[in-house]
């Protein structure tokens, strides 16, 4: 039986996508075990799902003034040396890199250890634990056509991200019953990350008289972000979280609202929704939920709402017009070739296993 490490973590980002391959891995007879940080969020994660689990220590590496840059490189060679060992003792064929800084010490000692490593690069640009990564890498995926000039070119393979496919077995009736709603108007879904958004509640409910008129409000805003007075409103659902449930609100919506991370995008790609995205401002990220959004606008995917430009009249105006226009939006999302990334990454895994 061939065997693969999965690693990444940090994030449930670095973590979902390689859950997504993880049916494909098994049908296909692999072996599948995983290396994560001690204590990270993939911990939890992949030891529900039955997986063998080992950690190893993680330090981040900044490109900004921080005490713990002193400590920090001591974590990553530490890292590297359990990985080593690990890697020795698993004797896998292959490693599957999803990013976060805890696969760093990974795909470097299996260079060392001359086993294959295929990372996936989700933004549009490089994060800076796969820039390290990338040289070591046989084979580099990623989500954005625009991506590839910033790859190796005999490396380079766009694939598309993996997605859970449980996000497409929900029920649109049972998502309708959660909420309490009918068929009779479209649904409306807003979601402004797995921490909510602040700017985008409070458009969201300075508009949400004139949207009730319209749609029906389906609205995940984040844990303490409740608003108690509207509680029980006629159309108007909100939840901190969604966890289980979610396949099925995601049944039930006609048009989504969301921010631009690389794994919600690639997700609203997939369930073929019409959507508008509201990117984090470079001011408070890197810039790379920026760079997304506009490579979808640019696809024909999503409409751009600007973070800086959200006004409740700037988003009930999109949110109409997107409406409007959402034949369009799914014809263009229907037509897209990145639906089919579980089976191109599962070819590429294989090649290098032959």
């Amino acid at each position: 039986m061939k065997r693969i490490v999965l690693t990444g973590g940090g994030t449930a980002g670095h973590v979902t996508p390689n859950i997504a391959l993880m049916p494909s891995l098994k049908e296909a007879g692999y072996d599948i075990q995983y290396i994560g940080s001690y204590e990270g969020i993939e911990r939890k994660l992949i030891e529900e799902m039955g997986i063998p689990y080992h950690g190893i220590s993680s330090g981040k590496l900044r490109r900004y003034f921080d005490p713990k840059n002193f400590s920090d490189p001591f974590k990553v060679v530490k890292g590297y040396l359990e990985a080593s060992r690990l890697l020795k003792k698993l004797k896998p064929d292959i490693i599957f890199s999803k990013g976060g800084f805890v696969t760093v010490p990974v795909v470097l000692a299996a260079k060392r250890r001359g086993i294959p490593a295929i990372i996936h690069e989700s933004d549009m640009t490089p994060g800076l634990a796969n820039k390290i990564c990338i040289p070591c890498a046989t084979k580099v995926c990623c989500n954005f056509p625009e991506t590839l000039t910033h790859l190796p070119e005999q490396k380079a393979v766009l694939t598309g991200s993996p997605i859970r496919q449980e996000l497409f077995q929900g029920s649109k009736e049972e998502g309708l019953s959660i909420c309490g709603f009918t068929d009779e108007k479209p649904v409306l879904l807003i979601i402004g990350g797995s921490l909510g958004s602040v700017v985008i509640n409070n458009a969201v409910r300075e508009a949400l008289d004139d949207l009730l008129a319209q749609f029906q409000i389906i609205h995940i805003c984040g844990k303490d972000h409740l608003d108690p007075a509207l509680e029980g409103k006629a159309g108007y659902k909100q939840f901190e979280y969604v966890k289980k449930e979610l396949t099925h609100l995601f049944a039930a919506t006609d048009l989504m609202i969301s921010r631009a991370g690389a794994n919600a995008i690639c997700e609203l790609l997939a369930l073929q929704k019409p959507n508008i995205l509201i990117p984090l401002s470079a001011a408070a990220s890197r810039g790379d939920q920026i760079l997304n959004a506009a490579s979808f606008e640019k696809q024909g995917y999503s409409y751009v709402l600007a973070e800086e430009e959200l006004t409740a009249d700037s988003l009930l105006k999109a949110v109409r017009y997107v409406y409007d226009e959402r034949h369009s939006y799914k014809k263009a999302l229907s037509e897209s070739t990145l639906n089919n990334s579980i089976e191109i990454i599962m070819d590429l895994i294989q090649s290098c296993t032959k």
